[in-house]
């Protein structure tokens, strides 16, 4: 009887430990979770101040005509996708 209560009380304490080793694995999925999200909004950031950052010269560079072949290709093909994005939208609010 005594073995029973040894095996019961030992399968009782290695119960308790995964409970406490499954909460702070929990803590720190939360933690990652949200160090995650944090990392993904800066990444968003930077990406918007590189677009940005890239009209900006698009821009600087059309004023000043310093636009090579490859470049210019490159540009009309961006203004194409806003122009096509601009339909889309347009679209979307007579529909």
């Amino acid at each position: 009887m005594a073995d029973l209560e040894t095996q019961l009380k030992a399968v009782h304490d290695k119960l308790q430990q995964l409970l406490r080793q499954y909460q702070v694995l929990q803590k720190e999925n939360l933690q990652l979770k949200t160090d995650l999200q944090q990392a993904k909004q800066v990444v968003k950031t930077r990406e918007d101040k590189v677009q940005q950052l890239q009209e900006q010269l698009d821009i600087v560079q059309i004023s000043t005509g310093n636009l090579n072949g490859t470049e210019k290709k490159a540009l009309e093909k961006r203004i194409d996708g806003y122009l096509k994005e601009i339909e889309k939208c347009l679209s979307l609010l007579n529909a």
